[in-house]
């Protein structure tokens, strides 16, 4: 029973040789997979509390767009010239602008504005972008050389000048600004069609189709086409806050949506003037702007994570 005892009692050998003192091993155990396990909670209820904040924001903001019209509000382009450059008060809860209209009024109308051509830019540009990109990923050959030449070719001009071209030409309106933003954004998603498709391709699911006999036509748009939207349609979200700086842009620069109709580059414009004496003017509208744009960002970021498509998840 002695000689039992002292061989339970030897320490066990690991596999070079060395002894292993379990009892000093399961302090550590312990101590790291509990950190691991808090820091990967915290982590998902930090992402959880900003998608969720993020969302909470967009919904107030398209919500307030679209139910501007029925909404107790200032008309947008009328003056209260009791209110010139005012600041916060009952009436008039964002103040007025340098010749009195109400703030509120126009960030709820240039939101319609900024919304309407950020987001019509991207389903331009993301529906002829996409099938492009995966006509030249499925086809191949010289259509695909042909579109790819085409795409360097534009993305080496510079946008904004193309944009300050085109306001030049046919003047300054939404629809052009519309046009112009799809056109810029067009050799992008055909890239990422293009290579998206790619990886699509040489799937089983692609090859199986073909092996019973599927026409091009049908196996493109009864295999290809639907897991190539998710990405594209994932990185055109992210795509509506890119456009919606480039209009206030254009509007700062005196080359977007014409008066009277608001929106938010117009009213970042409308304040420059007075940024010393009355700076709310123009940064409440560029606060707004700014915490949309990140929003956006966040979310799109988020679901382009989710939905790019990999090996792994394919």
């Amino acid at each position: 029973m002695a000689e039992a005892r002292e061989t339970l009692e030897e320490p066990i050998l690991t596999g070079n040789g060395g002894p292993t003192d379990l009892a000093a091993m399961e302090p550590d155990l312990l101590d790291v997979e509990p950190d691991q396990t808090v820091a990967s909670g915290r982590r998902r209820r930090s992402f959880q509390f900003g998608w969720w904040l993020a969302c909470g924001w967009l919904i107030l903001v398209v919500g307030a767009a679209l139910l501007a019209p029925i909404l107790p509000l200032w008309e947008p382009g009328t003056p209260d010239y009791t209110n010139v450059a005012g600041g916060l008060s009952a009436s008039h809860p964002l103040g007025g602008d340098a010749i009195g209209r109400d703030n509120l009024s126009r960030l709820i109308y240039g939101a319609r504005a900024s919304l309407l051509v950020g987001l019509s830019a991207v389903v331009l540009g993301a529906v002829i972008g996409g099938l492009l990109g995966i006509i030249a990923g499925y086809v191949g050959g010289k259509v695909e050389r042909v579109l790819l030449t085409l795409t360097d070719a534009t993305l080496a001009f510079p946008g904004l000048v193309l944009l300050i071209a085109a306001v030049a030409v046919f003047g300054a309106s939404m629809t052009v600004i519309i046009v112009g933003l799809a056109v810029l954004s067009i050799p992008t998603f055909i890239r990422l069609a293009r290579a998206t498709t790619l990886v699509i391709v040489q799937r089983e699911f692609v090859t199986a189709a073909r092996a019973y006999g599927a026409r091009p036509m049908r196996v493109m748009l009864r295999e290809v086409v639907p897991n190539v939207v998710l990405p594209v349609a994932a990185y055109g979200f992210i795509m509506v806050g890119v456009f919606i700086v480039a209009e206030g842009s254009l509007s700062f620069l005196g080359l977007g949506i014409p008066p009277p109709t608001p929106s938010w580059g117009s009213m970042i414009a409308a304040g420059r003037t007075e940024l010393l004496t009355h700076p709310q003017i123009s940064l409440i509208p560029a606060a707004v702007m700014f915490v949309t744009v990140l929003s956006i960002n966040y979310v799109g970021e988020r679901t382009r994570k989710r939905f790019e498509v990999k090996d792994s998840n394919l």
